[in-house]
């Protein structure tokens, strides 16, 4: 309990700096907003066409977005030099991560939540015909996004290409969880919707998220500190 009450303060940091700047949010809400626009001009609004194209959009969106979260939030540590001072916080190491971990999920869920309605307005999608589901996706993709980002943004955090190698070294484990994501949308918007698919999918998604925090977890320290 103490590691989730040290987490907490670290994501709560965190989010208390962005809701100052505003800076990474707004960064990752317009290049996932700009992607939805750009890509519903470029399908016609057809049923066929839309629930066939709509679950890919959605998620090219979020994966953008998300490495440049990613990337921008471990870059205000690089240059403010804050991730030395939270390493050697009296605080276990894990609850750094945690933390981290935590306030880019927000952030990633806060994108999702703009990109979702603008899909749904622009290409007449029925995204929220069934909104409980849809959002447990939404949530365990943030999770897993975030998860095994930490990770592989702290320990880029020194190298001077890190905005070419974090996508580069991310998105081969991160396909995955894209492809459940993916599928779990498509069956949402299937005629007829097939529930039993869409709860398989989350079902993976849930076990993938579980296997990357325990793997990053165990990872982070001898990964990142040394």
């Amino acid at each position: 309990m103490s590691v989730l009450r040290q987490a907490a303060r670290v994501a709560w940091k965190d989010l208390r700096i962005e809701l100052r700047s505003r800076e990474i949010v707004y960064t990752m809400a317009f290049f996932g907003g700009l992607i939805v626009v750009v890509y519903s001009m470029a399908f016609p609004v057809r049923p066929d066409l839309v629930r066939a194209a709509v679950p890919g959009m959605l998620w090219v969106a979020i994966a953008f977005a998300g490495t440049i979260g990613l990337g921008r939030a471990f870059d205000r540590e690089r240059e403010n030099d804050t991730m030395r001072a939270l390493l050697l916080a009296p605080i276990p190491r894990l609850s750094v991560f945690l933390g981290k971990a935590i306030s880019i999920a927000v952030l990633i869920i806060a994108v999702a939540a703009v990109c979702t309605p603008l899909l749904a307005l622009f290409l007449d999608a029925p995204l929220f015909a069934d909104p409980l589901p849809l959002v447990i996706v939404l949530i365990l993709g943030a999770i897993g996004i975030a998860n095994v980002g930490s990770v592989f943004a702290a320990t880029l955090l020194k190298v001077r290409s890190r905005d070419v190698l974090l996508p580069v070294i991310l998105y081969p484990i991160l396909i995955p969880l894209f492809v459940a994501g993916t599928h779990a949308t498509e069956a949402m918007l299937a005629i007829p919707a097939n529930p039993d698919k869409v709860w398989y999918w989350i079902g993976f998604l849930g076990v993938y998220d579980a296997a990357a925090l325990v793997l990053s977890l165990w990872i982070f320290e001898s990964l990142v500190i040394e």
